[in-house]
C-alpha cells in the first residue's frame, strides 16, 4: 500500500520535476555554501612548526668554544701560504707567535690534515648529538680547508722561479693567507660571542651539508 502511494505520488509530480529540480538545486547550493562556511569556522589552520636549534642565534659556552677552535684547522693547514707576508710584516709575526707550538704539532705528521678532516666531518658534522650551531661552524671550517686545494694545484702546476710569474704567485699566496687569517679571526671571535659567522664563499655550501 505504501509502495503504491509512493508510485502514485511520483507520477503526480513528474510534470513538475523541472521546477522541483531547480528548487532542489538552489537549496543544495545554499546548503553547500552554509556547510562550507561552517567548516571554515570550525577547522583551525595548522600552525607551522619549525625546528630551532639551540645555536640558531646563540649557543652555550661549550658549543662556542668547540666552534671557535674548529676555525684553527683550515688556518693551520694553509699557514704555509703566508711565507711571504709573515717575513715582511712584523705585527703578523707577533700575532702568530703564540700559535707556533700548535702549528708545529699540526705539521709534524703529513696526514694530520686528513685525520682532522675525517674526525671533524664524521664525529662532529654527522653527529646529531652536537647542536646545529657546532655542526654548521665545523662544516664551514671543513669547506674552507677543501678550497685550499685550488691554490695548491696552481702552485704545484706552475711554480715559477722569478719574473712576473713569481710576483703573481706571491700575490696569490699572500691573498690566500690573509683570507684564512681574516676567517680565523672573524669566525672564532663570532663564535666566542655566540654569534653565527657566515664566511663568504663557504657559508652556503656548509648550509647545504648540515641537516
Amino acid at each position: 500500500m505504501a509502495m503504491a502511494n509512493l508510485l502514485t505520488s511520483s507520477t503526480r509530480f513528474t510534470s513538475s520535476l523541472p521546477h522541483l529540480s531547480s528548487s532542489f538545486s538552489s537549496l543544495g547550493n545554499s546548503s553547500l555554501l552554509a556547510l562550507t562556511r561552517k567548516s571554515r569556522n570550525q577547522i583551525k589552520p595548522r600552525r607551522t612548526i619549525t625546528a630551532q636549534s639551540n645555536g640558531s642565534d646563540s649557543a652555550d659556552a661549550p658549543d662556542r668554544l668547540i666552534s671557535a677552535i674548529c676555525y684553527f684547522y683550515p688556518f693551520f693547514d694553509g699557514v704555509q701560504y703566508g711565507k711571504y707576508v709573515i717575513t715582511q710584516f712584523a705585527p703578523i709575526q707577533v700575532l702568530l707567535q703564540p700559535l707556533i707550538p700548535a702549528i708545529r704539532v699540526f705539521k709534524s705528521f703529513p696526514f694530520n690534515g686528513i685525520l682532522v678532516f675525517v674526525t671533524l666531518y664524521f664525529v662532529v658534522v654527522r653527529n646529531p648529538n652536537f647542536s646545529r650551531y657546532v655542526r654548521f661552524n665545523t662544516m664551514q671550517a671543513i669547506v674552507l680547508d677543501v678550497l685550499l686545494i685550488f691554490p695548491d694545484l696552481l702552485e704545484r702546476s706552475f711554480n715559477p722561479r722569478d719574473g712576473l710569474g713569481l710576483d703573481l704567485m706571491m700575490s696569490l699566496d699572500s691573498t690566500v693567507f690573509l683570507f684564512l687569517l681574516v676567517c680565523l679571526i672573524y669566525g672564532s671571535s663570532s663564535c666566542l660571542f655566540g654569534q653565527v659567522p657566515r664566511l663568504p664563499i663557504v657559508a652556503e655550501a656548509a648550509e647545504r651539508q648540515v641537516p
